[in-house]
């Protein structure tokens, strides 16, 4: 039972983190003006991304017994708050835009890492969910810092 409540532990913080994503990604999305039309369609695209990752790790957490996480984290609301403060100084430009969301990116990269080298004594199908998702994160990780450095260059 301690071994599950360790993994349930594990897959909450992950659960937590996605649900940061999402709120991250939709105000991300609010934020693009009209002729950011790409860019509002990759923000969608990733917050259901991240909608999905949490489903799954909710069905997991509900496969153990635990009870789901449903809020964020508190450095989810530290980096919307940096977002938001950041908007005060930089406005809202596509490059702080994207490096704000890439911010957030490493984050996530940081929270399934942590997971993954936890002592929790993860199932190897829980393993293999989070690997995957962790790998699926990082390819969004890599989009995103690819559009802010273009944008850096010809800002």
């Amino acid at each position: 039972m301690k071994q599950n409540n360790e993994v349930i532990e594990v897959l909450n913080d992950l659960i937590r983190i996605n649900n940061d994503r999402t709120a991250g990604y939709t105000r991300a999305a609010e934020d693009t003006k009209i002729v950011d039309v790409d860019l509002r369609t990759i923000f969608d695209r990733l917050a259901d991304d991240s909608r999905q990752n949490a489903i799954e790790l909710t069905s997991q957490v509900g496969r153990l017994g635990g009870e789901p996480a449903s809020g964020t984290t508190v450095s989810g609301k530290i980096y919307r708050a940096w977002m938001s403060v950041k908007d005060m100084f930089t406005g809202k430009d596509r490059h702080s835009l994207l490096a704000s969301c890439e911010y957030g990116e490493d984050a996530a990269q940081r929270a399934y890492e942590d997971a993954l080298t936890s002592d929790a004594p993860l199932p190897t199908d829980v393993r293999q969910l989070i690997v995957s998702q962790k790998a699926s994160l990082k390819n969004a990780h890599d989009m995103i810092k690819k559009y802010r450095d273009m944008h850096e260059i010809t800002k």
